[in-house]
C-alpha cells in the first residue's frame, strides 16, 4: 500500500479520537463548566448533527477544489475546531467548537476514500479504503482510552490539545505525502449532483443505512446488555469494548480484502454473517465467556461491512464520486441514529434487553435483501431467445 495512505489513516485516527473521546470525559466537562451530565452528553449529539449537516455542505464548498487541497482545508477546519474546544471558556463555546470540528468529519472521510481508491490499482481499492478507516478503528482501541486517561489526569482540555497536535501532524502528512498527480481535477457541483440521479447510488446509500444501522441497535445499549444480561462489572464492560474495538480493526481489513476479490458477493456474505452472529448473541449474551467471544466476532463482522459499503458508492458514482462518497459517510451516521432509535423503541415497549440482537439480526437481513436486489440490478439483461 502506498505511503500516502498512512497520512490518511493518521487523519482518520485523529478524527475518530476527537469524536468519541468526549464520552469518557463527560463528568470532567460537566464539573468544569458547571452543567449537568445530560447537558454535557449533548456535545455528542451536537457533533453527530454537525457531521450530518456539514458533510454535504462542505462537499458543495469543496466541489471545485482539487482533492488534495480540499483535504488540507478540512484538516485545517479540524485543527481550528479542536483548539477552540481546548480553550472554550463556557459550554456554549464548546458546543459551537464541537460542531465546527464535526464539519470536517464527513467530507474528509468521503473525499479521503476517493483519494485512497485512486492511489492503488482497481483490484486494491477496497483494501486502500479499509487502510484509511483503520485509523478510525484504532482511535477506538487506542486513541479514546489514551485521550480519556490524559483528560482525567491533566484536565479534559489536555485531550483536545493532543488531538490538535495529531491534526497538525495529519495536515503535514497530507501536504507532503498525498500527490496531486492522482487527482482527476474538480468536476464541479453540477456534475457531482447529476451523478445522484442514478438510482443505484441511492440504493447503495440505503444499503449503508441498513447495513450499519443494525449494528447500532445493539451497540448503543451494549453496556447495559453486558452488565444486566451477561453479568459483567463496569470495568469488565470496558475490557469487552476494547476487545470489540480489536474486532473492528480486524474486520475492517478483512472486509477490504474480501471486497477487492468480489464486492457484492462479499458484502452479501458479510451481512449474512452479521445476522447470524446477532442471532447467536441473543443466546450467548447470558454467559460471560460466550458473550465476550461473540462480541469479538461481532466486531469483525460489523466493520467488515464498511469498506465494501463505501466502495460500492464510489464505484456507482465513479464519474464524480466526491459528493456521493461524502453522503455515504452521512448515511453511516443516519444508520447509527436510526439503529439507536429502533433499539430504544423496543426497550420502551417493555421488551427485555436480550431482544435487541434479534432486532439487529432482522435489520441485517433487510440489508442483505436490499444488497441482493442491487446486485440483480447490476446483472446484464438476458437476451431474448431467438425463434428457430
Amino acid at each position: 500500500m502506498p505511503i500516502p495512505l498512512i497520512a490518511l489513516a493518521i487523519s482518520a485516527f485523529a478524527i475518530g479520537t476527537t469524536e468519541f473521546v468526549i464520552m469518557g470525559l463527560l463528568p470532567e466537562v460537566a464539573r468544569d463548566l458547571a452543567v449537568s451530565i445530560p447537558s454535557a452528553g449533548l456535545l455528542v449529539s451536537g457533533y453527530a448533527l454537525g457531521v450530518a449537516v456539514g458533510a454535504p455542505l462542505l462537499a458543495v464548498i469543496t466541489s471545485r477544489m482539487s482533492r488534495k487541497f480540499a483535504l488540507q482545508l478540512l484538516m485545517g477546519v479540524f485543527i481550528v475546531g479542536n483548539v477552540l474546544c481546548a480553550v472554550a471558556p463556557n459550554y456554549s463555546v464548546l458546543m459551537i467548537a464541537r460542531v465546527v470540528t464535526s464539519f470536517a468529519h464527513g467530507s474528509f472521510f468521503g473525499i479521503g476514500a476517493v483519494v485512497a481508491a485512486t492511489l492503488v490499482p482497481a483490484d486494491k481499492r477496497a483494501s486502500a479504503i479499509a487502510l484509511m478507516f483503520t485509523g478510525l478503528t484504532l482511535a477506538n482501541v487506542l486513541g479514546v482510552p489514551f485521550g480519556t486517561f490524559i483528560g482525567q489526569q491533566f484536565g479534559w482540555r489536555a485531550a483536545f490539545w493532543i488531538v490538535s497536535g495529531f491534526g497538525v501532524l495529519s495536515l503535514a502528512g497530507i501536504s507532503v505525502l498525498v500527490p496531486n498527480r492522482h487527482d482527476t481535477g474538480p468536476a464541479g457541483l453540477g456534475h457531482e449532483v447529476r451523478v445522484l440521479r442514478d438510482p443505484q447510488v441511492w440504493t447503495a446509500l440505503a444499503m449503508t443505512v441498513l447495513g450499519f444501522g443494525g449494528v447500532f441497535v445493539v451497540f448503543t445499549y451494549i453496556a447495559p446488555i453486558l452488565e444486566q444480561v451477561s453479568g459483567f462489572s463496569p470495568r469488565g464492560v470496558t475490557l469487552i469494548l476494547v476487545l470489540f474495538g480489536v474486532g473492528l480493526t480486524v474486520g475492517n481489513m478483512v472486509g477490504g480484502k474480501l471486497a477487492d476479490g468480489a464486492l457484492m458477493p462479499s458484502l452479501m456474505g458479510i451481512l449474512a454473517a452479521l445476522a447470524v452472529v446477532m442471532a447467536v448473541f441473543a443466546r450467548t449474551s447470558h454467559a460471560p465467556v460466550a458473550a465476550a467471544i461473540t462480541v469479538f466476532v461481532w466486531g469483525i463482522a460489523a466493520f467488515a461491512t464498511v469498506p465494501p459499503l463505501q466502495m460500492r458508492v464510489v464505484e456507482k458514482a465513479a464519474a464524480a464520486p466526491n459528493l456521493a462518497s461524502t453522503l455515504n459517510i452521512g448515511a453511516f451516521n443516519v444508520g447509527n441514529a436510526a439503529g439507536a432509535w429502533l433499539g430504544g423503541l423496543v426497550i420502551n415497549h417493555g421488551h427485555p434487553l436480550d431482544t435487541l440482537p434479534w432486532v439487529a439480526a432482522a435489520v441485517s437481513v433487510a440489508a442483505l435483501l436490499l444488497t441482493w436486489f442491487a446486485a440483480r440490478m447490476d446483472a446484464p439483461a438476458r437476451p431474448l431467445a431467438q425463434s428457430a
